[in-house]
């Protein structure tokens, strides 16, 4: 996998912990958030 594509990654990962992070008040909150970060990356590979 090349750098750039790592790091590209990496940041999306990151900001998908900070919205997971302060997003969410709930279990319930969580798991969407979760659900559509995965959403997320599927886009992303395709």
């Amino acid at each position: 996998m090349n750098t750039y594509r790592r790091i590209f990654i990496m940041a999306l990962f990151s900001a998908l912990f900070i919205c997971i992070c302060s997003a969410c008040n709930t279990v319930q909150g969580v798991g969407k958030d979760i659900k559509r970060g995965g959403e997320a990356l599927e886009k992303v590979a395709k």
